[in-house]
C-alpha cells in the first residue's frame, strides 16, 4: 500500500485528464491550458465534486487516465461530500464524490428537482482513528470513542494515558466522513459542542501532528508519520484492530465504508467512461496504491 504523504485540500484541483471516446465528434470543443502553459483542445469536460476522502483518489485516478487519453478534461473540486451533493442537485457538477450514501431528504431533493441520481460504488475506506505520536494511547474501544467525542470523556488519563486534556477534532457537519463517523462510531449521539470542527481532512492530520493531546480520524490515505493510527475494539476490548488495507477488506477492521460516485442519469454517457475506468482492472490497482480499498 502506498499512502499519500501529504495532501492538501484546496477550494479548486483541476486534474487535466483525458477522457477518451466520450463526446464524439459532436462534442463542444473546450480550451485547456496544459502542464507546459500550452492550450490543448479538449473534446469534453468533466467536473467532480465532493469528499475529502474520495479527493486523493480520484486525483490519482485522474492523473493516471490522463496518460491514456488525449481528447478531456477532469475538474476535481473537494470540500465534502454535503458540497458535493448539493452541486449536484444545482447542475454544477457531473458528478459527486461521497463517502456514505445518500440521506433520505437528499433524496427527496432529488425527487422534487426531477433528477435520476444513479450511484457507482468505487471502493473502500477504514476510517482511521489518529493520535499524535507522542501519546502513549494505542488502542480505544467504540464505548471510548463515543464518550470522548461526546464529551463524557475529557483527559486521558480515563482510557489508560496521562494526566493530559483530551483535544478532540472533528471533520464539519458536511463531511460524509463526519456524517458515518457519528452513525456508526457514536451510536447516532451527538458530538460534543468543544469539538473542533475542520473544514478538511489534512486539516485534522496537520492539528493532530501539532498537539500532543489531540485525537482526530481521517481516511486511510492521509496517514501520514505525522500522527498515530490506534487500534479499536467493537467487542468490549476483546480484540483490537488497526486500520489498514488487509483489515478491511476481510472486514477485521470495523470502522470501514464504502465510496461512491454519483450523478444524474442523464449524464450518464458523459461520465461512464471514466467510472468504467476507475472500476477496470487497472483503475482498482490505482485504488490500491493509493491506500484505498479495492472492491475485489
Amino acid at each position: 500500500m502506498k499512502n499519500l504523504k501529504k495532501v492538501q485540500v484546496v477550494a479548486l484541483l483541476v486534474v487535466t485528464t483525458l477522457l477518451g471516446a466520450c463526446g464524439g465528434n459532436d462534442a463542444k470543443k473546450e480550451n485547456v491550458e496544459g502542464d507546459n502553459g500550452a492550450e490543448t483542445s479538449a473534446a469534453v469536460t468533466l467536473t467532480v465534486k465532493g469528499s475529502d476522502t474520495v479527493l486523493p483518489l480520484a486525483q490519482q485516478e485522474a492523473e493516471k487516465y490522463m496518460q491514456k487519453h488525449k481528447d478531456a478534461a477532469i475538474t476535481i473540486v473537494g470540500g465534502g461530500t454535503g458540497v458535493g451533493l448539493s452541486a449536484l442537485e444545482e447542475g454544477t457538477t457531473d458528478m459527486a464524490m461521497a463517502s456514505r450514501d445518500l440521506k433520505t431528504e437528499e433524496k427527496l431533493k432529488f425527487k422534487t428537482a426531477k433528477k435520476d441520481i444513479k450511484e457507482a460504488l468505487i471502493a473502500y475506506d477504514a476510517l482511521s482513528v489518529v493520535v499524535n505520536p507522542a501519546n502513549k494511547v494505542n488502542e480505544l474501544t467504540r464505548e471510548q470513542l463515543e464518550g470522548i467525542f461526546t464529551g463524557k470523556i475529557t483527559n486521558w488519563k480515563e482510557v489508560g494515558g496521562a494526566d493530559e486534556k483530551i483535544v478532540a477534532y472533528s471533520r464539519e457537519t458536511s463531511s460524509g466522513t463526519y456524517e458515518f463517523f457519528k452513525e456508526h462510531v457514536l451510536d447516532k449521539k451527538n458530538y460534543a459542542n468543544n469539538i473542533l470542527m475542520m473544514p478538511a481532512t489534512g486539516s485534522i492530520v496537520q492539528s493532530v501532528g501539532q498537539t500532543k493531546g489531540a485525537i482526530g480520524y481521517i481516511g486511510l490515505a492521509y496517514e501520514t508519520k505525522e500522527v498515530k493510527a490506534l487500534k479499536v475494539s467493537y467487542d468490549q476490548g476483546k480484540t483490537f484492530v488497526a486500520p489498514g488495507v488487509d483489515a478491511a477488506k476481510d472486514k477485521t477492521y470495523p470502522i470501514s465504508r464504502p465510496l461512491y460516485f454519483f450523478y444524474d442519469a442523464t449524464s450518464e454517457s458523459k461520465v461512464k467512461p471514466f467510472i468504467d475506468y476507475v472500476m477496470s482492472e487497472e483503475g482498482q490497482k490505482i485504488v490500491l496504491e493509493t491506500g484505498y480499498v479495492p472492491l475485489k
